[in-house]
C-alpha cells in the first residue's frame, strides 16, 4: 500500500476520531485527479468506497463535465449553503449522516464568493520568517535589488506582518502626499518603546492627539525659523573651536567623525541643555549614547517580526534596549532636575528661558495646555533631538568629505567657489552660503548618494486604501526607499557617480517638495529639524573646504581605493571612519584668532 493511501486514510480516521464524523461508506465515492491507476485501485478498495467519473451532478445540479475548479463550485456553494442553515440542527444531533454535511460545510465556506484583495507584487513568503530571509546586513540594498524584479510598489511578508515598499518618486508622492493621512502613524517597534519612554518622542509617536501636540510645538516653539537664527551664535562659536581644533592637529592623521560630532555635540547641548562638556570622557559618553540610539532604533530586531520569540531575544537587541534605557534616564532626569531648580531661583514672571528645556517645562506648566506634558514626555523629546541633531550631520560631512578625496577635481572646484566668494581673508558666515551654490551640490549629491536614512521611518496605514489599483490593508507597515531612488536611472544620469554639476538649473531642493531628493522625508511626518541640520552641515563642510586642503595620510592608498563600505542603522555610517591629514590654506593669523 503506498504512503498516499496510508496518508490519507490515517488522516480521516484521526478527524473521525477527534470530531466523530464519520466516512459513510455507503454514500461516498471517490473522484480520483493526479493519482495512477494502482494508488486509485488501492484507495477504494482500503476505503470500500467506489469511483465516480464527471459529469458529477449533486442535488440535481450539474457541477462540471472537466476538472472542478472553484468557479465551477459557485453556483452549488449558495444552494448547499441554504441547504445547511436548514439541516444544521439536525446535523448535529445525528453524526450517522457521514460526511456530506461537513465537507458541504467547508465547501460553503472556503469556497464561497469573497471580495479578492488584490495586494502589490513580491516575492512568496516562508512561513514565519516571511520574506525575512531575503533581506541582507545593508536592508536598503537587499531591498532595492528586490524592486528591481517587482516594481517599485511591492509588498514583502516581515515575519507576522505585511511590508510595502515605494521605491519610485510616484510611489513617494503616493505615501507622503496623496495619501499622507492615511500614512502617518508608526508602527511600535521594541527599541522606540525603551528608547522615547513609550513611543513618545517627535518621531516615533503614533498618529493621534499627542503626536499633534507635540509636532505643533516643535514647530512653532521649538525649532522656529526665530528660534533658530538666535542660535546663530552659537554656530559661529562653535564652528571657531573646531576650526581651531583641526588648525592644532594639522600634519597630523585625524578622525574626521570625532572632530566634527564634538562640533554638533556642543550646539546641540547648548541649545537644549546651555551646556559644554568639555569633559572629554563625558562627550564620548553622550556621543555613545546618540550613536546607540540611532543603532537601536534603525536595527531590524526579529522579535518585533515574529512577536512570539520576542521575549527570547535572539540577537540580544532587547537587552541593550533596557541597558540604554538605566544608562540614558539618570542623565535625563539630573538635567531636568536642573532646570527645574534653577527656575525655582526666580521668580515666576521673571524667568526667561534659555533653552529647550526651559521651553518644555514652561509649557508643562501652561495652565491651560491642549495636552499636558509629562515628565518622560520632556525626557523623551529632549532626546530625540539630542540625538538626531548630533548624528545626522556628522553622517552626512563623513560622507561628502570621503566623496571629495575620491574625486580630486571636485575638490578644486569648491575651492574656486569659496576663493572667489569669500576670498582668503575670512572665515565663511551664515549669510554667505546662499552665494555658494556649488558647496550646495555637494551636499545634495553627498545626500542622493547617501541618504541619511536610506529608508525612510517606517509609516503605518491607518485604514485601508488603493495605491495604483493595489490595496494596501490596514496595519501595513510602509517603506519609502530613497536610497533606490537615488540610483533611479530615469532620474539621474550615472546614478552611481558622484556628480554635483547634476543640479545645475535644475529646481530641486531638500525641504519635501521635490520626491526626486528626500534625505528628510516629506509630508506630516517629515523631520522638523532639518533647517538647523541644513546649516550645520553647510556652514561646517564649507569652512573645513575654505580653511584646510585634505588629503589622505601617506600609508593610505590611492583615494579611488577608499573604503566607502556601509553599516546599518537608522543612519547608515560608514563602516572604516573617515582618516585625513589637513593642511592650512588661509593665512596663518585667521587660525590664531580663530576664538
Amino acid at each position: 500500500m503506498s504512503l498516499l493511501v496510508l496518508t490519507v486514510r490515517a488522516t480521516l480516521n484521526l478527524f473521525g476520531n477527534a470530531t466523530a464524523l464519520k466516512i459513510n461508506n455507503h454514500k461516498t465515492t471517490l473522484l480520483v485527479g493526479g493519482m495512477n491507476a494502482q494508488d486509485s485501485q488501492a484507495f477504494t478498495t482500503t476505503m470500500g468506497v467506489g469511483l465516480v467519473k464527471p459529469p458529477i451532478t449533486y442535488l440535481g445540479h450539474p457541477l462540471t463535465s472537466t476538472r472542478l475548479s472553484i468557479r465551477d463550485c459557485f453556483p452549488l456553494v449558495e444552494r448547499v449553503t441554504k441547504r445547511i442553515h436548514i439541516c444544521k440542527n439536525f446535523c448535529a444531533s445525528n453524526y450517522s449522516l457521514g460526511p456530506t454535511p461537513l465537507i458541504l460545510f467547508f465547501l460553503a465556506f472556503y469556497l464561497r464568493p469573497h471580495h479578492r484583495v488584490n495586494l502589490p507584487p513580491g516575492p512568496k513568503p516562508w512561513p514565519i520568517i516571511g520574506n525575512l530571509n531575503l533581506i541582507g546586513s545593508l536592508p536598503h540594498r537587499s531591498i532595492h535589488e528586490l524592486s528591481q524584479v517587482y516594481g517599485p510598489i511591492m509588498q514583502l511578508q516581515f515575519g507576522s506582518f505585511p511590508v510595502v515598499v515605494g521605491s519610485s518618486v510616484e510611489m513617494a508622492k503616493q505615501f507622503l502626499k496623496v495619501n499622507d493621512l492615511n500614512f502617518a502613524s508608526r508602527p511600535k517597534f521594541s527599541a522606540v518603546k525603551y528608547t522615547t519612554y513609550d513611543y513618545t518622542d517627535i518621531g516615533w509617536a503614533p498618529y493621534g492627539r499627542y503626536w499633534r501636540h507635540v509636532r505643533k510645538m516643535c514647530l512653532t516653539e521649538l525649532l522656529n525659523t526665530k528660534k533658530i537664527d538666535s542660535y546663530e551664535y552659537i554656530r559661529v562659536e562653535e564652528g571657531r573651536a573646531l576650526l581651531f581644533g583641526l588648525y592644532a592637529s594639522c600634519g597630523n592623521p585625524i578622525t574626521l567623525k570625532d572632530h566634527f560630532s564634538d562640533f554638533t555635540l556642543n550646539n546641540i547641548t547648548r541649545m537644549i541643555l546651555s551646556k559644554k562638556y568639555l569633559d572629554k570622557s563625558k562627550s564620548k559618553e553622550l556621543k555613545k549614547i546618540a550613536d546607540e540610539w540611532f543603532f537601536l532604533n534603525g536595527g531590524m530586531n526579529i522579535g518585533d517580526s515574529i512577536p512570539w520569540i520576542n521575549s527570547l531575544d535572539i540577537q540580544g537587541y532587547v537587552k541593550r534596549m533596557k541597558a540604554f534605557r538605566i544608562k540614558v534616564d539618570p542623565f535625563l532626569e539630573g538635567e531636568v532636575d536642573e532646570h527645574i531648580a534653577r527656575r525655582h531661583d526666580h521668580l515666576k514672571n521673571e524667568f526667561v528661558p534659555k533653552d529647550i528645556v526651559d521651553v518644555l517645562l514652561q509649557l508643562a506648566d501652561d495652565p491651560n495646555p491642549d495636552l499636558k506634558l509629562s515628565r518622560n514626555n520632556i525626557k523623551s523629546i529632549t532626546l530625540d533631538l539630542f540625538a538626531g541633531g548630533v548624528m545626522s550631520p556628522t553622517t552626512i560631512i563623513e560622507w561628502a568629505l570621503s566623496e571629495l578625496l575620491k574625486h580630486p577635481k571636485l575638490f578644486e572646484k569648491a575651492t574656486e567657489e569659496l576663493d572667489k566668494v569669500i576670498g582668503r581673508d575670512r572665515w565663511v558666515e551664515e549669510k554667505d552660503l546662499p552665494n555658494l551654490p556649488y558647496i550646495k551640490f555637494i551636499i545634495y549629491e553627498t545626500m542622493r548618494m547617501h541618504p541619511g536614512a536610506p529608508m525612510l521611518a517606517p509609516h503605518l496605514a491607518r485604514e485601508n486604501c488603493k495605491i495604483h489599483g493595489y490595496d494596501i490593508v490596514q496595519g501595513t507597515q510602509v517603506l519609502v526607499n530613497t536610497w533606490s531612488i537615488g540610483r533611479d536611472p530615469t532620474l539621474w544620469d550615472e546614478p552611481n557617480e558622484f556628480c554635483p554639476e547634476r543640479f545645475l538649473g535644475r529646481d530641486i531642493d531638500v525641504k519635501g517638495r521635490h520626491f526626486e531628493l528626500l534625505p528628510f522625508g516629506s509630508g506630516r511626518r517629515m523631520c522638523p529639524g532639518y533647517s538647523l541640520g541644513l546649516k550645520l552641515i553647510e556652514s561646517g563642510l564649507a569652512n573645513l573646504l575654505h580653511g584646510f586642503t585634505w588629503k589622505l595620510p601617506n600609508h593610505m592608498m590611492n583615494p579611488y581605493d577608499l573604503n566607502m563600505d556601509e553599516v546599518w542603522g537608522l543612519s547608515v555610517y560608514k563602516k572604516v571612519p573617515l582618516v585625513a591629514v589637513a593642511q592650512p590654506r588661509l593665512p596663518i593669523h585667521l587660525y590664531t584668532n580663530v576664538i
